[in-house]
């Protein structure tokens, strides 16, 4: 089957994505230069596309709906290796294109809020976020570096600690007060299961009879927390809006739990060279003020 069959029109998927980003038409259409009223015209036709409502628009705000953040979520990573892409092939005279491997739910939820602060400081550095659930080959060149998330010991490279990770079960509210019995545990399959592991047996609490839905990747199983599909290990560092907003509660009565789990910077074995030094130092600084 061809491809162009099922790509949604490109420009109705660019306005999504911007309005997406920002929640906002008035920011959206300031950064794509076009009137509000195009970018409006735009999403509905996506949305007319999709046969669904991407946003819930509010008198003085809007919000995704359910649907949309998925989508969102899942088209995100994918504009963003195209965007990698292109500007690869038009790298002005000077820049230097620094190729980092990921988690797209690191890349979505923590790192891509926070990068203009190293562009604004560093707009030589043209930085490429690969995610992928498989680990980024540093050892072998693929990628500059990496950021991984686990407890270290990763032959063939250099592993700097970044920052520890909050763990705690989080669910819905209304999963939470509907109180089923032996809720299923959403987990991403990009993992072993070591926070659940790490979690009931700190708490000495039996997951036995819990039954296990395996996800993608870890964006998939915030989103089905939220839409009330079952109990999600909660990463305290990337599910914080979801928190504060209200979608995402704990699940049971226990505190956090304050793991030995956490997020690494891979560097290869020896040198590196100036862009990863930069980036390394950078993020370093921004993981400690998190």
């Amino acid at each position: 089957m061809a491809l162009h069959k099922d790509l949604p029109p490109l420009l109705a998927l660019r306005a999504f994505e911007a309005v997406a980003r920002h929640l906002s038409f008035i920011k959206a259409a300031d950064e794509l230069s076009v009137t509000q009223s195009a970018l409006s015209h735009q999403v509905h036709k996506l949305e007319q596309y999709l046969g669904k409502s991407m946003f819930v628009r509010r008198t003085r705000a809007i919000d995704l709906t359910a649907d949309g953040q998925q989508y969102y979520n899942e088209i995100r990573p994918a504009l963003d290796i195209i965007a990698a892409a292109t500007r690869a092939q038009r790298v002005a005279p000077g820049t230097t294109v620094l190729r980092i491997g990921l988690l797209a739910s690191f890349a979505t939820l923590w790192l891509a809020p926070r990068l203009a602060g190293f562009l604004s400081r560093y707009p030589h550095i043209q930085v490429e976020l690969l995610p992928a659930i498989q680990l980024a080959n540093v050892a072998a060149a693929h990628v500059d570096l990496a950021i991984r998330y686990g407890k270290g010991g990763w032959p063939d490279v250099k592993a700097t600690r970044l920052m520890p990770e909050v763990i705690s079960p989080v669910c819905s509210p209304a999963f939470k007060a509907s109180r089923p019995h032996n809720a299923p545990l959403l987990m991403a399959t990009s993992h072993r299961p070591f926070e659940w592991t790490d979690w009931s047996r700190h708490y000495q609490v039996d997951l036995q009879l819990h039954p296990r839905v395996m996800l993608h990747d870890y964006n998939i199983v915030v989103e089905a927390a939220v839409a009330g599909q079952g109990i999600a290990m909660g990463r305290h560092r990337l599910i914080e809006r979801r928190l504060q907003d209200g979608s995402l509660v704990e699940a049971f009565d226990w505190p956090p739990y304050h793991s030995d789990i956490g997020y690494w910077l891979i560097s290869p074995q020896g040198a590196t060279n100036e862009a990863a030094d930069c980036f390394g130092q950078w993020l370093k600084q921004a993981c400690g003020d998190a």
